[in-house]
């Protein structure tokens, strides 16, 4: 099928290059002109693993083409994708601009084209419910009468977005109208192959089962958070809690690991959206704001055990950070618990050395020049008088724990992903804090 694409972001860049995998023609479209530069050179400007390699096998095989020119994509095309950003506004709710403004052009391209041709427009961009019904009632005061509006919500894990797209665990197609649904599961039929499920639902809910499953996913995270601190206070472990529970096939052993909470540019947004939204159709999700107001606090949690073990007193301290994302496998900084954690260590007086295999240049963002960027994780050890351990990427796993006690001043790790057994670090020397576990002093 020919395919455009609007907007080439994490989701927009993900999903063209997959389906142009299994044979599409697909016209990703921009405005950005220093990205499209970039893509236009084979250049991808994010981080995922696994997406290099399809991207220039399609991209060289001309499947997969970038370009600025809205209408020439848009009448080219058989379906057109809306992967627009939807940043939180400063209310918490999903700021539509971006997308209101393609739907305006998309309605003066459809009115003043002499051709009339059957094109569906794909909302993929996390909104809220209703939205899709606005943009096809903008459409039809444009005269477009030929085109059908459905939702089609994305489920990709950051790290993990590549699989997630060619082995999806559900595809959700938003739609009452029969023409576009057979036309959707043709096109998806072939990451389906397995019998994993396209399901059909009416479009509201199809806008809300997204905003569902991410906030369902931060309040576990949120609760495992919680008991976390709670067996800190009675001198349980957390991690036996963890097991005792995940054996239960009711709860299952996914989204139960306590740390430094929830980040990205999907989760907090998302609760914060559908706080919102259930507000202002008075039905307010009221868990939802307590697990955001405890997921902004436990993101400062390993601070609080640093302002304990130093007295209070940081300034003139030096720290050394492994981990920037706000997760492993990915350069994404939005949201992420490290930046907040080395930002409080800033504004008490402290410096920090810091290092990351992927999200230092995304980290820059928000952190500037205000602290040292390490080429790696050893080098930002040097003259430190605690690590921070603040994304679990695999290669800090199983680190040289020599080097590490020989490069700092005092051999202190504060792990905000649990990364390390207690007993371990007992044997070793050092003196260890982590989440929902006794501290070896």
């Amino acid at each position: 099928m020919r395919i455009a694409i609007v907007g080439t972001g994490y989701v927009g860049l993900v999903t063209g290059t997959c389906l142009a995998e299994s044979g599409n023609d697909v016209a990703c479209v921009d405005v950005d002109q220093g990205k499209l530069a970039k893509l236009k050179r084979g250049v991808i400007p994010i981080y995922e693993p696994g997406l290099e390699i399809l991207f220039r096998r399609n991209f060289e095989q001309k499947r997969l083409s970038f370009t600025d020119d809205l209408k020439k994509a848009v009448l080219g095309s058989e379906i057109v994708f809306l992967c627009l950003p939807t940043p939180q506004g400063e209310d918490g709710s999903a700021d539509l601009q971006y997308v209101m403004s393609v739907v305006k052009e998309l309605g003066t391209i459809a009115a003043e084209s002499a051709r009339k041709d059957y094109k569906i427009i794909v909302n993929k961009s996390t909104v809220p419910v209703g939205t899709v019904e606005t943009i096809a009632s903008m459409l039809e005061k444009c005269a477009v009468t030929d085109w059908d509006v459905i939702s089609n919500p994305e489920f990709l894990r950051e790290g993990f977005a590549v699989e997630d797209f060619m082995r999806p665990d559900r595809i959700i197609i938003g739609s009452d109208c029969e023409r576009a649904v057979e036309k959707m599961k043709v096109l998806y039929e072939p990451f389906v192959r397995q019998g994993n499920p396209i399901i059909i639902m009416d479009v509201a809910s199809a806008e809300v089962t997204k905003y569902a499953a991410n906030s369902y996913l931060a309040t576990r995270i949120t609760f495992m958070n919680e008991l976390a601190n709670f067996c800190e206070k009675v001198g349980a472990d957390v991690d036996s809690v963890r097991l005792g529970m995940s054996a239960d096939n009711r709860i299952g052993k996914r989204f139960l690991f306590p740390g430094l909470g929830y980040g990205g540019s999907c989760f907090p947004k998302d609760v914060k959206a559908l706080i919102k939204t259930s507000k202002e159709h008075s039905s307010e999700v009221r868990i939802l704001a307590v697990v955001d107001e405890v997921n902004n606090a436990q993101k400062l949690k390993l601070v609080e055990k640093i302002k304990s073990l130093f007295n209070g007193e940081l300034k003139k301290k030096h720290f050394a950070v492994w981990g920037l994302a706000f997760k492993p496998n990915t350069d994404d900084t939005r949201e992420s618990p490290a930046i907040a954690i080395i930002n409080e260590l800033l504004r008490l007086g402290a410096s920090v050395a810091a290092y990351d295999p992927a999200a230092t240049e995304t980290a820059k963002f928000y952190l500037g020049k205000s602290i040292t960027y390490a080429k790696n994780e050893y080098d930002a050890l040097r003259d430190a008088d605690a690590l921070i351990i603040a994304t679990e990427w695999n290669e800090f796993r199983n680190p040289d724990f020599n080097r590490i006690k020989n490069a700092l001043k005092t051999p202190v790790i504060f792990d905000g992903r649990n990364i390390f057994r207690p007993e371990m670090m007992h044997k070793l020397g050092f003196k260890y804090y982590s989440i929902g576990r006794k501290a070896v002093e």
